[in-house]
């Protein structure tokens, strides 16, 4: 694809994006030969209302007969029941950013993260196909998104097994779904799509991202798979039934000849979006002229086309080849949309979260409804990094071409100098690692997050204080015409977004 084609394009792309559902997210996987350093890259963004935190889970020890509550209730969009399901001895690490609120589905909710063994999660919609979402029996039972995400990041070693896991999860217990959804997950040599679907069915289907894939989900996608895609595991797996049942609905004729294809048989057949396309076309020609490295892909978590009002926050994982110490996997985490937000490392040695960036009343569930507990006291107290720079977001997006660059200039520089100072804390953390100082080496890596991290904050303050200042001297006070704050979905007309629109 050319570059006027991109341009071409990019119209409807805009619209694709700005008109999807009201929780969508998107994730983007790229393969280690096509990176400048060997590594994987995913990321993406949760596209949630609620409240969201960063929140670093600990490795915990499991007693024998213990188990988790897994599901939907009654107040779902398909109303379910839930279930408890065997826990597993021991738990790993993970840095998740938690949110509070989607309608039956208990919180906290995640769409995953980074664990200890490097394997890394996004979780994504993937909308199935009207017929089948109207088979989903109520009420519904099984593990929700949430659930699958968090048990993947609890106990999956790779990416690989992680499908392995979801999938025999859905095959024993089954799935409650919102509509359909997928995941993707990476690790340091591969990625894999999954994909499950509603309607009861135990359907669910996954297919191998290789060392020189690209591949955004938005929504998550799968195209034509073998019949006998079983006989080929190292490049897909799926329910036993993922073929015969589509035979059986007479979605699928074995006899035509037609290869099967999956978002045509079981999802709404409309492919890649343009949207998807033009980020996967953009990072094939970046790998094709000089291969990516992370300044790009955080770059393109960035980017105004996707990146606004609606995401909760960033997440680029940089799954290296060399890496050994699970202590030094990690992701690099935006507060809120990365659009106006920068990105900060966090290792999985990493044994604390600053307040800042912790559980806030501010868009939590039942919040508004109850009193605060002393024990919360002094956390509530603190700033909050996700209003901060949603208002920062919301100054800069009301007029972006005006504001967009100085802040896009600013996050970019700091990223930098962050980038280029990790791999001293890192050296020094193996270091201290090798010699049997593991406190503090944890120590060195917590310290230097959680002092980026308030460095974030107060460029974030810097930067709103400044232009909040010049809007208000340039544009004046705009008072709102309408009486509804907010709304689902969001759609182009009144949705908060920093891309260029006529004032």
């Amino acid at each position: 694809m050319d570059n006027r084609t991109l341009t071409s394009t990019l119209i409807a792309a805009v619209a694709a994006l700005i008109s999807s559902p009201a929780w969508a997210s998107y994730a983007i996987y790229v393969g280690k030969n096509l990176t400048s350093d060997g590594s994987v890259f995913i990321g993406g963004t949760g596209d949630e209302p609620s409240s969201h935190w960063l929140e670093i889970v600990p490795r915990k020890n499991h007693t024998a007969g213990e188990t988790i509550s897994v599901g939907v209730t009654k107040e779902a969009n398909y109303p379910g029941e839930l279930i408890e399901i065997p826990q597993v001895p021991v738990t790993a690490k993970y840095i998740t950013m938690n949110y509070s609120e989607f309608l039956g589905f208990p919180a906290p909710l995640t769409n995953g993260g980074l664990n200890e063994y490097g394997v890394a999660a996004r979780d994504v919609w993937s909308p199935s196909r009207q017929d089948l979402a109207k088979m989903t029996p109520n009420p519904q039972h099984g593990l929700n998104y949430s659930d699958l995400s968090r048990i993947a990041m609890e106990r999956a070693h790779t990416a690989r097994e992680a499908v392995e896991i979801v999938g025999q999860l859905i095959d024993k217990y089954g799935y409650s779904t919102y509509g359909g959804n997928s995941h993707m997950f990476a690790d340091s040599q591969e990625g894999w799509v999954l994909i499950d679907f509603a309607g009861g069915k135990g359907l669910w289907i996954a297919e191998r991202l290789g060392p020189n894939d690209i591949r955004m989900s938005y929504p998550g996608y799968i195209l034509e798979i073998p019949l006998d895609f079983q006989k080929h595991p190292e490049k897909y797996r799926g329910s036993s039934n993922f073929i015969s049942f589509a035979v059986e609905q007479g979605w699928y004729d074995p006899g035509s000849g037609k290869p099967f294809n999956v978002n045509d048989v079981y999802q709404e057949g409309k492919g890649r979006s343009e949207s998807v396309k033009i980020f996967e076309e953009r990072l094939r020609q970046k790998a094709a002229a000089a291969k990516i490295s992370l300044r790009d892909f955080l770059d393109t978590i960035r980017d105004p086309l996707a990146s606004a009002d609606w995401n909760g926050y960033g997440q680029v994982a940089h799954l290296r080849q060399a890496e050994s110490r699970p202590d030094l996997h990690v992701l690099w985490v935006a507060a809120t949309g990365s659009v106006t937000t920068p990105f900060v490392p966090y290792w999985i040695g990493v044994d604390r979260v600053r307040p800042e960036f912790g559980k806030h009343r501010y868009l939590s569930h039942k919040e508004s409804e109850r009193f605060l507990y002393r024990d919360f006291e002094i956390q509530e107290a603190s700033r909050f990094a996700y209003v901060t720079f949603k208002r920062l977001m919301y100054y800069t997006c009301d007029k972006p071409s005006k504001f967009l660059p100085e802040v896009t200039e600013a996050l970019r520089a700091f990223e930098n100098q962050s980038i280029s100072q990790t791999a001293a804390v890192e050296a020094k953390a193996a270091k201290l690692f090798s010699i049997g100082e593991a406190e503090m080496a944890r120590d060195t890596l917590t310290n230097y997050s959680s002092q980026r991290a308030m460095d974030a904050l107060d460029l974030g303050d810097a930067l709103l204080g400044s232009i909040e200042a010049r809007h208000r001297l340039l544009y004046g006070y705009r008072a709102p015409v309408g009486t509804e704050m907010s709304g689902y979905g969001h759609p182009p007309a009144v949705s908060v977004h920093c891309r260029d629109r006529q004032e």
